[in-house]
């Protein structure tokens, strides 16, 4: 049982980091904190993947605040995997793409964005510490009594904000990339589920 969750676990973030790594090379705009962890390294320095561990971990310590306990310190696994995924992707297997044309850029992004979606999905089944910036929304819902959506416009708004003054990829994929992620996890969701759920039956079985 805990073999299949592992495998759920480091494959979803895999399949993640490669949708987060198309919707960043497709520069028409990335997701608000995607579009920060870019600007950062361009900026200062650093990798994408390195800022993507970096701002998780300050991340998980305002989660942290903001329910008033322990910092959970076992998601710092998940955003390290999260980060070196990234980079393998940006600067190994993807380094030499270069879109032109901004149809082909905007399927490009939309493709990235999908495949994100499904790896979210599929990690999550794993029921491992999840990323400290998927915790951020429930930290802020709960914090303030706030609906989730609410709370999730909230965190991506300040990834947006801090987005912009470093200089990150804002542009019309980061208004695809929030509103779309949502309704898209929630697609592929209940099929991960069910696929998880058979494997666990048939192991006990």
């Amino acid at each position: 049982m805990i073999t299949r969750r592992i495998a759920f676990f480091c494959v979803g973030l895999f399949i993640l980091a490669l949708g987060i790594s198309l919707m960043i090379i497709a520069e028409i705009g990335a997701g608000a904190w995607d579009a920060l962890n870019v600007g950062l390294s361009q900026t200062i320095g650093l990798t994408v993947g390195n800022w993507v561990i970096i701002v998780g971990i300050c991340v998980m310590f305002v989660n942290a605040l903001l329910l008033r306990e322990r910092p959970a310190f076992l998601a710092i696994g998940t955003i390290i995997l999260i980060g070196f995924f990234i980079d393998f992707w940006l600067l190994i297997a993807l380094d030499e793409l270069n879109f032109k044309g901004f149809v082909v850029k905007f399927l490009i992004l939309i493709g990235g964005l999908v495949v994100a979606s499904l790896g979210i999905a599929i990690y999550l089944q794993a029921k491992f510490p999840i990323s400290p910036l998927d915790n951020l929304m429930l930290a802020i819902s709960k914090r303030f009594k706030l609906k989730v959506g609410i709370s999730k416009t909230i965190a991506e708004a300040t990834g947006l904000i801090l987005a912009l003054i470093f200089g990150g990829p804002i542009g019309i994929g980061t208004l695809v990339c929030t509103f779309g992620i949502g309704p898209i996890i929630q697609f592929f969701f209940p099929h991960c589920e069910r696929l998880m759920n058979k494997g666990l039956k048939a192991s006990r079985g």
